[in-house]
């Protein structure tokens, strides 16, 4: 197999991102680097939607530190400035590296950060959705971005995350959330889309027409596309400090959610959550989540549509 380095850059269109993903994984788990955390799940249905429910497994139990390792925030520490050398993937242009989350609860969990610090509340630019395009565009999955702690980031330092399409529920998720999406109120010729079963205020735009061979126009689409979505959630898209919220993008779709905390109860809660996807420490959360029902825990950390 070809020999990679981390510090040469990304090859954009081939599977070059994976591969690399792929060596520094095994080459990371085998000193100890990277730490994934193993976990149970179960899925919660309701109405026509379902979501994925991870826990720590019982059978892991040394991993609940390292879950209160990632919870409780260190505002002093910045682990990306510089990241592990063990986990730096590759780089993306002169302005990011992707580097593997520590501790993954999925596998090839990426993350894409600025080189340079810059604040996780500031505004997203240019540079930041060329990177992110560069790997929807490569490899799809879902990108997204927790817009501050109040959005379910634990690192103050500028970073996008991607998940493979693989690590995503089955039968839950993005795909299913954008399914029987209605105009907004702007009517059809707004390209601004909500479905009528999410209670919790949101704004999707369409990314089908995206020529995601040129990452350039597929980096100003995505822009324009974010900028569309926050304006109909009366989002400032340059503020700095942005006010909080998650954005969730694939080759199909963006999606904008404006967040007004970061927790119910004591679960938090990221981006995500409005793919279908939460994660407790332990089952008697899951069955207070049961009790409450995923919409309603989801519309309590967002705002009600």
């Amino acid at each position: 197999m070809t020999s990679f380095s981390a510090t040469a850059p990304l090859n954009y269109r081939s599977s070059t991102l994976l591969d690399l993903s792929d060596q520094t994984i095994r080459n990371a788990m085998a000193t100890g680097a990277l730490q994934p955390i193993a976990t149970d799940s179960t899925l919660l249905i309701e109405g026509e939607l379902s979501f994925s429910v991870r826990w720590v497994s019982s059978l892991a139990l040394k991993d609940r530190a390292r879950v209160l390792q990632v919870t409780q925030r260190r505002p002093e520490f910045n682990p990306f400035l510089p990241p592990e050398p063990a986990l730096t993937v590759a780089r993306l242009g002169e302005t990011h590296l992707v580097v593997l989350n520590k501790f993954p609860v999925i596998d090839h969990h990426l993350l894409i950060v600025t080189r340079a610090f810059e604040a996780q509340t500031a505004a997203l630019t240019r540079a930041d959705f060329r990177a992110l395009a560069t790997v929807l565009a490569a490899h799809g999955g879902l990108g997204f971005y927790n817009g501050g702690p109040i959005a379910g980031a634990s690192q103050v330092h500028k970073h996008l995350q991607w998940v493979p399409a693989a690590g995503l529920p089955g039968g839950a998720g993005f795909a299913a959330f954008s399914r029987a999406l209605r105009p907004a109120q702007g009517g059809k010729a707004s390209p601004v889309r909500v479905n009528t079963e999410l209670p919790w205020r949101h704004a999707f735009v369409s990314l089908a027409r995206v020529d995601w061979h040129d990452l350039d126009a597929a980096a100003d689409a995505l822009q324009a596309s974010f900028a569309t979505a926050c304006a109909a959630v009366s989002l400032p898209p340059d503020a700095d400090p942005m006010p909080p919220y998650n954005l969730l993008a694939s080759r199909d779709w963006l999606l904008v959610v404006p967040r007004r905390c970061e927790r119910w109860q004591d679960i938090s809660v990221n981006s995500l959550g409005y793919a279908g996807s939460l994660f407790v420490r332990d089952k008697n959360q899951i069955e207070r989540l049961r009790a409450e029902g995923p919409l309603a825990v989801l519309t309590a950390v967002g705002f009600p549509r």
